[in-house]
């Protein structure tokens, strides 16, 4: 059958198509550095691969995302300033940021209260709390804080959470394995060391299990230790990556749920207590369809079906399905990766991932980036690759995907090892952006170029009974007859940090009819007809 190129165009529209061009900006945006992670052909240790992670935050409340980028060993994080023109500029060493080694994870909340944004960075060895003093400079309270470790421990995904609604943030921080560089084997020294025949890093499996951390806030700059306490400690045979927050089952309480390697998932149910329940083989979060455990790295939450329930995305490795959960309601999931139109890709590695509404359409897309565990897959000269391209996936309505990455523009397309990424609007243009740490390369920064035409809000929530930064708020936006949901969050994707103000595209809806809040401190708020297009400022009643 030959098609007129009229009825070509109207099988495309049909088909959902939108035209879309993500550019990598990075260079001209002034993000230059490299932040080196092991070698590059080939990784001796498994601390080579997993880390690090990206963060946007606006540390001096000018209205601009600023930038943070974890290294590994051998390098600096590094602190990048917006200056509103489209540029960022490198001020790590101005403000304070010096602590080395290997850098995994990096979260960000104001936990102090005090109107500044804090950070906390995860490492192999000893992690580090740098308290934002004014905007003006950071200085490490990890002592202070009672947040210094006992032991070297292989600290991974962090996000802070206010478990217990007090108006103070708590923190949750995800262990990978017991690591050693002393006594690990080396490549090909025992059956764990081994891909398609060819000797590399071992682990994680053979490697010791380690136990997650939640740290409670006492409301005077000191955390407590409440890991065994609150059952966070519990599970004790994970390979515990990215951490994941929400509520899951709609009580009003802020849930984990951690993304594991080559072990079941973890999703802690929050019992209003000051105890969790680790319920995720119950409610279908630990496993796949068939009943396997995959090798979760990133994680995401978007309510993906329109239905006012937060869904969970998670990506994997190589030869395994990526994988989203459907919440039918109050935290109970099924699989539903086939269902979605996620289940072909099965040649990438995974880890940084987000649902974030690229076209403004208000359906939530999705976008995973990937590269190799193992540089040394390249000598197998298969369609596996050690550098590797993003994939985006539209959401057509109702939760089913189509893949556009291979028409969505040349940033999409370069190949690169990625690992964190963090989605945020830059420039409050309501375009997102996304923030990608590349494993001994500078970081890509892809912005889509041109504008949608449909309409979009981007809401900053300040807490006042709550915590400061409205961490576990749930908003929901009506315009256009249409309802959607999302929550301010700490973490999230892969051991990254997103824009903690909510992005909502609006379609072709010129006002919003109704916007709710649900703030953490149990006080429902109200707001009617506003206008779009722009940049709003919530704050608590």
């Amino acid at each position: 059958m030959r098609l007129t190129l009229s009825a070509l165009g109207l099988v495309l529209l049909l088909a959902g198509e939108v035209n879309v061009e993500f550019s990598n900006i990075a260079k001209q945006a002034g993000l230059a550095h490299s932040f080196p992670n092991g070698g590059a052909q080939s990784k001796q240790f498994i601390i080579e691969t997993t880390g690090s992670g990206a963060a946007f935050l606006d540390y001096d409340n000018d209205g601009f995302l600023d930038v943070f980028l974890v290294s590994g060993e051998g390098g600096l994080s590094r602190l990048y300033h917006n200056n509103g023109r489209g540029r960022f500029d490198d001020v790590t060493s101005q403000f304070g940021i010096t602590r080395t080694g290997w850098g995994q994870g990096v979260c960000a909340a104001d936990f102090d209260n005090d109107g500044f944004t804090d950070l906390f960075v995860t490492y192999w060895g000893a992690n580090v709390l740098y308290r934002n003093v004014g905007g003006k400079r950071f200085e490490d309270v990890t002592a202070q804080a009672g947040l210094r470790q006992d032991r070297v421990r292989y600290n991974t995904g962090c996000a802070f959470l206010d478990y217990d609604n007090d108006g103070h943030v708590d923190l949750f921080v995800a262990n990978y394995a017991q690591f050693d560089p002393a006594v690990t084997p080396k490549p090909g020294e025992n059956p764990y060391c081994w891909y398609r025949n060819i000797p590399v890093n071992c682990g994680p499996r053979g490697l010791p299990f380690d136990r997650n951390i939640l740290y409670h806030n006492n409301g005077d700059g000191t955390f407590r230790d409440v890991s065994e306490s609150s059952g966070a400690a519990a599970p004790s045979q994970n390979y515990s990556l990215s951490v994941l927050t929400g509520d899951f089952n709609g009580d009003g309480r802020t849930d984990i749920y951690v993304a594991c390697d080559q072990t079941p998932s973890l999703l802690y149910i929050n019992r209003g207590d000051g105890t969790f329940s680790e319920e995720a083989l119950l409610r279908g979060v630990a496993l796949d369809e068939n009943g396997k455990a995959l090798s979760g790295m990133g994680a995401a939450a978007g309510d993906t079906h329109g239905d006012g329930w937060l869904d969970i995305f998670r990506t994997n490795f190589s030869d395994e399905r990526e994988t989203l959960y459907r919440n039918l309601g109050k935290g109970n999931f099924e699989d539903a990766t086939r269902a979605a139109g996620l289940f072909r890709n099965t040649r990438f590695v995974g880890w940084g991932c987000g649902f974030f509404d690229f076209d403004n359409d208000g359906w939530k897309d999705l976008l995973l980036v990937n590269g190799h565990a193992f540089p040394e897959v390249d000598r197998l000269r298969l369609d596996i690759r050690y550098k590797d391209r993003a994939i985006l996936y539209r959401n057509q309505g109702g939760g089913v995907f189509a893949d556009i990455s291979e028409r969505s523009g040349p940033g999409l397309l370069e190949r690169h090892p990625a690992r964190g990424a963090a989605f945020g609007d830059i420039d409050n243009d309501g375009a997102v952006e996304v923030l990608i740490n590349n494993q001994n390369e500078p970081p890509t920064l892809l912005k889509r170029s041109g504008l949608s035409g449909n309409n979009w809000i981007l809401l900053k929530l300040e807490g006042v009974r709550s915590n400061r930064g409205a961490v576990g708020a749930r908003v929901r936006v009506t315009a256009g007859g249409r309802t959607q949901i999302d929550e301010v969050r700490s973490g999230g994707s892969y051991l990254s940090q997103n824009d903690p103000r909510l992005h909502f595209g609006l379609g072709r809806a010129s006002r919003i009819e109704r916007l709710e809040i649900d703030w953490p401190s149990g006080v429902r708020q109200v707001r009617r007809d506003l206008s779009v297009n722009r940049v709003v400022v919530v704050r608590e009643p």
